[in-house]
């Protein structure tokens, strides 16, 4: 332990997570309406649709939250909210070819179940008022336990999902107190059973390890509780402490944060009772069980990782809709407005609302390839990505491989001929492993991170 600790201290250094490439912080304002709707209208007829809604409203603020929300208890704010929605998807299907059909549609936030179960439905009617649904897609919501009813669950099983992902983050109280989100074993339970009694026909658990009064001892009390409610995967997040992007963050004391040691603790505790458990570790976060389709893709090297995570749909474009979401296609990433009130003035006046993105070139394309085939696949074979792509790959990541022989050295991977490997430590500096091949970080930095600590 006391060696990967030495490692974890020496590659905890700020680092993208790669949900995107290039990340999220090089978009810019130069990109604009115009290019944005140029790229819908853009025919990709070997493309699938993934839709996602971003619903920002929550309940209350859960403090080490990274996501663009809206704590209110004013429920009058989601009417004008969800008709902006609507006006959205109306302009955006009026761009995108009518016959292409979305595999996969999300819900995220804030809390997507804030919203009543009329206006789930009502959401949901509009999503396919706008665009076809393939019979068997992927149709998931974020969901809280707190606050949530059984006639929610109902609403979204009327409505068609058929995977749920519940934030459960840690079962301990005194670390709920930490960080403002009480939640009872009953409470899990109970909303568990539900959607086993529904039929949804993936229940997913959200965790999230580095939390403040977090203990190895403590947490292993939630792992041994999450595998006794044997959900189908787990993402098992680090938490990102960034209170200089997120204000509220400060409300969180610093000095209770786990040291480098107890966070290796938690992070080895994870995988010994996942994996004894029969879970599979796709890789940074995400944990299935073995006859999950992530694992088979990973299997047959079909994974893709996106702004959702890991994902079976790499040749799928994602419309994304509401306040501060990202769509992507092949080769353009862009952002909506991220301000709740400009966001719906800026639909009100034209029906889309593009504050910022970015046009891929070539060279963004190849390393974007490079970077989700290592965290995906876990390898990367020179000739197989040098014939796909017309470069010679020593050649064209001549400067990568010059930074990964240090990492290389440490044991995180093996430099064979011809090929790049991610070994078992590894897997615990993905992210690190990533950045040898980034072009954007090796150019001038901000004096802030733009990014938390990979470890």
């Amino acid at each position: 332990m006391s060696s990967t600790l030495a490692l974890l201290q020496k590659y905890s250094v700020p680092g993208p997570r790669y949900t995107s490439y290039p990340t999220a912080p090089y978009f810019h304002t130069g990109f604009g309406e115009a290019d944005w709707v140029e790229a819908l209208a853009t025919p990709a007829p070997d493309r699938g649709l993934s839709l996602y809604a971003h619903i920002p409203f929550c309940d209350s603020l859960c403090y080490y939250c990274g996501c663009n929300m809206v704590a209110t208890r004013d429920y009058s704010k989601t009417q004008p909210y969800l008709a902006m929605l609507d006006r959205e998807m109306a302009r955006t299907a009026q761009l995108v070819d009518g016959k292409r059909v979305a595999h996969q549609l999300h819900w995220g936030g804030g809390t997507p179940t804030y919203l009543n179960p009329d206006d789930i439905r009502w959401l949901m009617a509009m999503m396919r008022q706008y665009f076809t649904l393939a019979p068997d897609a992927e149709i998931s919501c974020e969901v809280d336990p707190r606050e949530l009813t059984r006639e929610h669950l109902e609403a979204l099983r009327e409505s068609g999902f058929n995977r749920v992902s519940f934030g459960v983050q840690d079962m301990d109280p005194d670390v709920q107190q930490a960080v403002n989100r009480i939640q009872s074993e009953l409470l899990i339970q109970q909303v568990i059973d539900w959607s086993r009694e529904l039929g949804f026909s993936s229940i997913n658990l959200d965790l999230i390890v580095g939390l403040p009064k977090q203990s190895i001892e403590s947490f292993s009390r939630t792992l041994d509780r999450v595998v006794a409610w044997a959900p189908d995967r787990l993402a098992v997040f680090a938490y990102a402490h960034v209170p200089w992007m997120k204000k509220h963050q400060q409300l969180i004391m610093e000095s209770d944060l786990p040291d480098s040691a107890t966070r290796l603790g938690l992070q080895q505790a994870v995988n010994e009772t996942l994996g004894a458990a029969g879970y599979v570790n796709i890789g940074l976060d995400h944990f299935a069980r073995p006859e999950d389709e992530l694992v088979r893709a990973q299997q047959n090297k079909t994974l893709w990782r996106n702004f959702q995570g890991y994902t079976t749909y790499k040749n799928s474009d994602i419309l994304a809709f509401g306040a501060s979401s990202i769509s992507q296609t092949a080769d353009v990433y862009m952002q909506n407005e991220k301000n709740l009130k400009r966001y719906q003035e800026r639909i009100a006046a034209t029906g889309l609302a593009v504050e910022r993105g970015l046009k891929l070139n070539r060279d963004d394309q190849i390393r974007r390839e490079a970077i989700t085939r290592v965290m995906c696949d876990l390898e990367l074979d020179f000739a197989a990505f040098g014939s796909e792509w017309g470069i010679v790959f020593t050649d064209y990541f001549a400067d990568a491989l010059a930074d990964l022989r240090p990492l290389a050295d440490d044991g995180l991977v093996t430099m064979d001929a011809g090929r790049i490997s991610v070994t078992q430590t590894g897997r615990l500096f993905l992210r690190n492993i990533g950045m040898c091949f980034d072009r954007y970080l090796k150019q001038a930095s901000t004096d802030k991170p733009r990014y938390s600590k990979t470890a």
